[in-house]
């Protein structure tokens, strides 16, 4: 009999990497909402998402540079990425875990089982976390992580155990043991709501469930309530009576044998300590009134480098008392070519370059919602490959620089174009994205392109040079000649009914949209058609539907 593999893939764990950073992105307003320990801030979620989605960007980074990238060399980066990337008490310790996690995986053997695989992975993730904290405390995280690896632990020795009844323990433990938090610790009892970091694990853990069985895992029935920071702070009060004032952050380059000295150096000076890494790189988390100490003792050891210091109550009365000088709403359009770029300009949008090739990074889509000096951003990527890119933007000028921001997943620039035309900035903001977003949803797209190489698509082989259909991101058409395919295109667009066709010609392709116009004209008389010059690159053709 061939031996039972374990089956791990970095293309499985891209895929979990992504659902963990889309499930905490939708869960980040509530996570926040429950953050009232050890520091009632508020961006527990927040942080824990950043630190996700910075591991992930790192690993789509390095699989597009090496697209041969090796599970272990994969494993590597994610891990390093987390690491570098961890936000905040409950970010560096989900760091840890992920790094934990990782780790375990690439030291396994071929021919272990999957089930058992998962569940001692998690059971080190666990341990790890307990490890890195200074004082671990139950009734956080750290108390869900080990209820959801005692439960995989327990799952994975059943007989004929599968990675997916590991997953579906694990999580069913998770939120059983965040329901029981509270009875913990007091704080949280108080407050009536579960520990926030424990629901952020809860979500990941949720999240793995669903990709591993296609089901979605039942509710946490529990009231998880809601809270606010105490509006009795001034700036010069700490968050709590005998709390410390400062979260302390850096990274250090110090080696392995000498970070026992700097838990004992911190230890004494705050609380919530957390230290986590590994090979020379670490990132150290503490809570404590003496700044000054705290960077020292990094320096004893090491080199502290990327130092950020942030004062609890100044932060939490900064943000109560800050009288915003943004004003108004902006639409910010990732956009293809020239031509584009005029359209959305002509709307009103702030633009930013794009396309095949060129697909904008999450700073540079950052710096464009930040520096438009609107209160109220939409943002419009019109690209799947952009849409995470652009939530990853958003959530982090929400969280930094004080700007209400949604994006409409638009994936395509037709998609866009059809978004920006109902624009309305004088409709309250959520009816405006909601507007756009069902605009966006109803406007059915398509492409025409040509072929650079010899590949199997979903409408057959293709050869260098062929005419390649796009309907909705899939390639439905393969011919010799790009008229008949374009025409193709527009057919089954308007197979499903349609008032309007939009046409988008490309940097070599007006003339193609001259005659596709005609086309629709002389076969689709009831239907209106309107062309613009786009100017994008590979794309001679875009078309929607409305």
């Amino acid at each position: 009999m061939e031996p039972v593999t374990h089956g791990i893939t970095l293309d499985g764990v891209a895929r979990f990497v992504d659902l963990a950073t889309d499930a905490l992105s939708e869960a980040r307003e509530e996570i926040d909402a429950l953050n009232v320990y050890p520091v009632p801030d508020g961006d527990t979620g927040t942080n824990m998402f950043l630190t996700v989605s910075a591991a992930r960007d790192g690993l789509r980074e390095a699989r597009a540079a090496d697209p041969d990238l090796s599970l272990a060399d994969g494993l590597a980066v994610l891990a390093r990425s987390a690491l570098l990337g961890a936000r905040g008490n409950s970010g560096v310790i989900l760091s840890q875990m992920l790094q934990a996690f990782v780790r375990h995986l690439a030291g396994v053997s071929a021919e272990d089982r999957r089930a058992e695989v998962v569940a001692a992975a998690m059971a080190a993730a666990t341990d790890a976390s307990y490890a890195a904290v200074g004082t671990p405390v139950e009734g956080t995280i750290l108390t869900v992580s080990r209820a959801a690896s005692d439960a995989a632990l327990k799952a994975a020795r059943e007989d004929g155990a599968r990675g997916r009844h590991v997953f579906v323990a694990a999580a069913a433990a998770a939120r059983a043991a965040l329901v029981r938090t509270p009875e913990q610790l007091p704080v949280l009892a108080q407050a009536g709501v579960v520990d926030a970091g424990g629901r952020g694990l809860c979500v990941v853990l949720d999240a793995v469930e669903t990709v591993s069985t296609g089901r979605r895992p039942p509710p946490v029935h529990a009231t998880i309530g809601t809270r606010t920071i105490p509006v009795a702070l001034t700036g010069g009060e700490d968050l709590s009576e005998d709390g410390p004032a400062y979260e302390v952050m850096y990274l250090l380059d110090a080696d392995d044998d000498r970070v026992p000295d700097l838990r004992s150096a911190l230890a004494p000076l705050g609380d919530s300590l957390v230290v986590v890494g590994g090979q020379g790189l670490w990132n150290v988390h503490v809570h404590v009134d003496d700044v000054g100490a705290a960077v020292e003792a990094g320096i004893s050891v090491g080199r502290p480098h990327r130092i950020r210091v942030t004062h609890f109550a100044e932060q939490v009365a900064e943000a109560r008392s800050r009288t915003s000088t943004r004003t108004g709403r902006k639409v910010v359009a990732v956009v293809a070519g020239d031509g584009l770029a005029a359209l959305f300009e002509s709307a009103g949008a702030v633009v930013v370059p794009g396309g095949p090739g060129r697909r904008p990074s999450t700073g540079q889509i950052l710096e464009a919602v930040v520096s438009c000096g609107a209160a109220e951003v939409i943002v419009l990527p019109n690209d799947a490959d952009t849409v995470r890119a652009a939530e990853i933007a958003a959530r982090t000028a929400e969280h930094e620089h004080d700007v209400r921001v949604e994006v409409i997943p638009t994936r395509a620039q037709v998609q866009g174009l059809a978004a920006v035309a109902v624009h309305e900035p004088g409709r309250v903001f959520d009816a405006d994205v909601r507007e756009m977003t069902a605009t966006a949803r109803h406007a059915r797209h398509g492409a025409v392109t040509v072929a650079a190489r010899r590949a199997i698509t979903m409408a057959g082989p293709c050869e260098p040079g062929d005419a390649l259909g796009v309907i909705a991101g899939d390639f439905a058409l393969v011919g010799s000649d790009l008229r008949e395919v374009a025409t193709g295109v527009v057919d089954r667009l308007l197979g499903g009914g349609g008032e309007l066709v939009t046409i988008v010609s490309g940097a070599e392709g007006e003339e193609l949209a001259a005659d596709t116009a005609s086309y629709v004209e002389e076969h689709h008389p009831y239907v209106d058609v309107v062309v613009h010059q786009g100017g994008q690159d590979r794309y001679p053709l875009l078309v929607s539907v409305e």
